[in-house]
C-alpha cells in the first residue's frame, strides 16, 4: 500500500494503533521522567547543574532538530522501515543510558535516543493517518493526542514509582521491554506506505532544517539562565534565522523539496500552525508553573504533585478513547472545535491562578477544564495541519506538527518563566508571579484558538 488509506481502513487497524500508540508513549514520557531522577544523578554520577541541562537538553534538541528530516525520511523510503529503525534506535540509547558509567556516556546516550525519538514521533501519527479511513481519522488521531498527555502526566509518576524502588539507571530500562515489543509488532503488523514519487534524498535540507531547529531551541531554552541579550542566546538565535532562511530559500528551488513552501499559502494549513504554536506556547508554558505552585505554593511532594496533576491526563484520556470528543468535533466542525476547546483550555489557567489561591479546589477546577480542552481541541488542531498536506506527504505533516510542539512549548517555558522571575524581582510575591504567568499563558491559548479558528473558518468558506 503506497500513499492514501483504503476507503475502509486497513482490516487492523486498531490494533495497529496501539502498537504505534505503545511506541510513541516510550518518547512522550521520556521528555518528562528524566526531571525526578536529577537528584539521584546529581549523587551517584557527580553530574554538575550543567551536565544536568545538558543530559535534558540533548534529546530535545536532537528530536527537534531532526523531525522534519525524520518524517521526509518516512515519506521517501518507508514509513514502516523508519518506525521500526526508530524504535531500535530508542531501545539501545535506553540500554546504554541505564549502564551509563559518566555523565558523558548519558549524554551521548540520550542524543541517540532523540534520533529514535524524532523518528517515532513523525511515524506514528504518519501511519495513523494512513490506516485509517478519513471518516475514522479524528478519532484515530484523538487516541493519539491522549496518549500524548498520558505521557506527560505519567513521567513524573512513573519516575518517582521506579527511584523509590531501583538505582537511577531503570528509568530508562523500563523502555527496552516496549521497544522490543513494539518492532516485533512493527514488523508482523504495520504495512509499509511511502511517497511514491521523489526517492532522491534532499541532504542539503536535512542540514539546513537540522542546524537551523535546533539552533533555535537552543536559544529559546538558553535566554532563561544565561539572559536574553547574552553572545551567546542572540549569536545562536542569529544562526537560526540565517539558516531556516537558507533552508526555504533552497527548498522554493527545489522541484521536490522536503517542505514545500507553498504549503503555507493554504489557509487551512496556516491557520493551525499559528494556533499550535501560540496553543502548545500557553499550555507549555503554563504546566511549567503549574507544578512549581503545586510545589511551592501549596506544598506538595514531587510524587503528590505528579498524582494532583493526573486529573488533567485522566480528563483527556477519558474523552479521546470514548470518542466523545471525536463526536463534538464533527459536530461542531474543525474551528468551533478549537474555539471552544481554547476557551475551556484558558477558563482553565484562569481557575488555577485566580480560584481558591491557597487550596487545591480551584487547581483542581482549573485542570478538569484544561483537560476538556486539550481532548477538543489539540485532535482537531493536529487533524486540520495533517489534512491540509497531501497524503502522500504525512511524515511531513507529522514533522511539522512535532517541530511546532516543541517550540512552542520551548517557547512557552522560557517566556512564562520570564514573567515570574520579573514578577518576583518586582517586589510581588511568588504565587503573584505564578498567577501572572497563567493568566498571561491563557491570553495566549485564547488568542490562539480565535487565531485559528478564523483563519480555518475562512479557508473552509474559500473552499465551498
Amino acid at each position: 500500500m503506497y500513499g492514501m488509506s483504503t476507503p475502509q481502513g486497513h482490516p487492523q487497524r486498531w490494533l495497529i494503533l496501539g502498537v504505534i500508540c505503545l511506541a510513541q508513549l516510550t518518547v512522550v514520557l521520556d521528555n518528562t521522567v528524566l526531571n525526578v531522577a536529577i537528584p539521584s544523578l546529581t549523587r551517584e554520577l557527580h553530574a554538575k547543574t550543567s551536565d544536568i541541562q545538558w543530559m535534558i537538553n540533548a534529546y530535545s534538541l536532537v528530536q527537534s532538530g531532526l523531525l522534519l528530516s525524520a518524517g521526509n525520511a518516512a515519506d521517501r523510503y518507508g514509513r514502516k522501515k523508519m518506525l521500526a529503525t526508530g524504535l531500535a534506535l530508542f531501545g539501545i540509547g535506553s540500554l546504554v543510558a541505564g549502564l551509563a558509567g559518566s555523565t558523558a556516556q548519558l549524554i551521548a546516550a540520550r542524543a541517540g535516543m532523540g534520533i529514535g525519538g524524532a523518528l517515532l514521533m513523525t511515524t506514528t501519527l504518519a501511519v495513523a493517518m494512513q490506516i485509517f479511513a478519513p471518516e475514522e481519522q479524528p478519532k484515530a488521531i484523538g487516541i493519539w493526542s491522549a496518549v500524548n498527555a498520558l505521557g506527560f502526566a505519567g513521567g513524573p509518576l512513573i519516575g518517582g514509582f521506579v527511584l523509590d524502588h531501583f538505582w537511577w539507571g531503570a528509568i530508562f530500562l523500563i523502555n527496552l521491554p516496549v521497544a522490543v515489543l513494539g518492532l516485533v509488532a512493527v514488523v508482523i503488523l504495520v504495512p509499509e506506505t511511502k511517497n511514491p514519487r521523489g526517492d532522491r534524498p534532499d541532504l542539503v535540507g536535512a542540514v539546513l532544517s537540522t542546524i537551523g531547529m535546533a539552533s533555535l531551541v537552543y536559544a529559546i531554552i538558553s535566554g532563561p539562565g544565561h539572559g536574553w541579550t547574552s553572545a551567546r542566546v542572540l549569536g545562536t538565535a542569529a544562526v537560526a534565522v540565517l539558516v531556516l532562511g537558507a533552508f526555504a530559500w533552497w527548498e522554493s528551488r527545489l522541484e521536490d523539496p522536503m517542505l514545500d513552501i507553498h504549503f503555507f499559502r493554504d489557509r487551512r494549513f496556516t491557520g493551525a500552525v499559528a494556533g499550535a504554536v501560540l496553543i502548545v506556547f500557553g499550555m507549555g508554558g503554563a504546566l511549567f508553573l503549574l507544578t512549581q505552585h503545586l510545589q511551592f505554593v501549596l506544598g506538595y511532594e514531587p510524587l503528590e504533585a505528579g498524582l494532583r496533576t493526573a486529573p488533567l491526563a485522566l480528563t483527556v484520556v477519558v474523552l479521546n478513547f470514548s470518542g466523545l470528543s471525536a463526536r463534538w468535533s464533527t459536530r461542531l466542525g474543525t474551528p468551533a472545535s478549537i474555539a471552544l476547546g481554547m476557551v475551556c483550555m484558558a477558563g482553565g489557567l484562569v481557575s488555577i491562578a485566580e480560584v481558591d489561591n491557597g487550596g487545591y479546589l480551584g487547581t483542581l477546577l482549573g485542570l478538569l477544564l484544561i483537560g476538556a480542552g486539550c481532548a477538543v481541541a489539540n485532535p482537531a488542531m493536529a487533524h486540520a495541519i495533517m489534512s491540509a498536506i497531501p497524503p502522500e506527504k504525512a511524515g511531513v505533516g507529522a514533522g511539522i506538527n512535532g517541530t511546532l510542539a516543541e517550540f512552542g512549548n520551548g517557547l512557552g517555558v522560557a517566556v512564562l518563566g520570564a514573567v515570574l522571575s520579573s514578577s518576583v524581582a518586582s517586589g510581588e510575591s511568588f504565587a503573584d508571579g505564578l498567577g501572572a504567568g497563567q493568566l498571561v499563558g491563557a491570553v495566549a491559548v485564547l488568542l490562539g484558538g480565535f487565531v485559528a479558528a478564523g483563519l480555518l473558518r475562512r479557508a473552509e468558506r474559500v473552499s465551498a
